[in-house]
């Protein structure tokens, strides 16, 4: 099955020169590329949120395996859906599934599913892969979708997840696609996703779901984000490091209602 591009020419270019020369300007960083368990990057239009995701892909060594975890913005398909065969269509290349990777996913816990619906129309997992394209040209991905879940049942899909890792024998990097809050203030926004970012740099994801329910800050991706860092931590991950943080705003989207962006990466 080929899994066709929905938002290239609206969250991203179409036109494959300019997608190319976009992405590797975005990933142009200072960083030296370190390995790392796990990264957080936002999903948003290349145009606000570009510059965050170029900054965190380009601080880390992306491998031929990549598990993407993303939220379930559409309502379609199962609760936690994996896509198990097929290639992912982008203007620079396609991308194909992980059989293996899958296949092993959906047997660590009956909470995966196999199921395609949830991913036909959703962007969050589709603008990491012009990312992961120019990173490595080799990548396969495990694409996954999370629209609702428990805390006990994040920890348990993390904690399977790191066993599949640990099983494949191989370095696998599980990249998680979220943006942070959504469409209020700037102020309003930086102060609630300094309060999220905190828990993620503190490898807490019990606390970082509970501080976006408290909050009510709205993480679009904070499901996909804990059961990242249960399988980070299940996997020896020891810190967490910030690499760039902005607004809409300074995209000049105007500040009385933004949407945050955070690179993170989990070592």
């Amino acid at each position: 099955m080929i899994r066709r591009a929905k938002v290239a020419g609206s969250f991203y270019p179409s036109d494959p020169v300019k997608l190319e020369r976009d992405v590797e300007g975005y990933l142009k960083g200072e960083a030296v590329p370190e390995k790392a368990f796990l990264l957080m990057a936002p999903h948003a239009g290349y145009m606000y949120s570009g510059g965050v995701a170029g900054a965190v892909y380009s601080s880390v060594v992306v491998p031929d395996d990549v598990i993407l975890l993303g939220p379930n913005h559409t309502g379609l398909g199962q609760s936690v859906s994996v896509m198990e065969h097929g290639v992912w269509e982008t203007p620079i290349g396609e991308v194909k599934i992980n059989e293996a990777l899958t296949a092993a996913i959906i047997a660590s816990s009956n909470l995966f599913k196999h199921d395609n619906a949830a991913h036909a129309m959703e962007h969050s997992l589709e603008v990491q892969l012009p990312f992961l394209i120019k990173a490595n040209k080799n990548v396969s991905i495990a694409p996954i979708t999370i629209m609702t879940a428990k805390l006990f049942e994040c920890e348990t899909m993390g904690r399977a997840i790191a066993q599949v890792i640990k099983d494949f024998g191989k370095d696998v990097l599980i990249a998680v696609s979220t943006d942070m809050n959504h469409y209020e203030s700037v102020d309003i926004t930086r102060k609630k996703d300094a309060k999220a970012i905190e828990r993620a740099l503190a490898l807490d994801p019990k606390g970082l779901l509970e501080v976006t329910n408290k909050e009510d800050i709205t993480m679009c991706g904070v499901l996909p984000a804990v059961v990242g860092l249960f399988a980070a931590i299940e996997l020896g991950a020891r810190q967490a490091s910030l690499v760039k943080y902005a607004t809409s705003a300074e995209a000049g989207a105007g500040t009385a209602q933004v949407v945050g962006y955070a690179g993170i990466v989990v070592r």
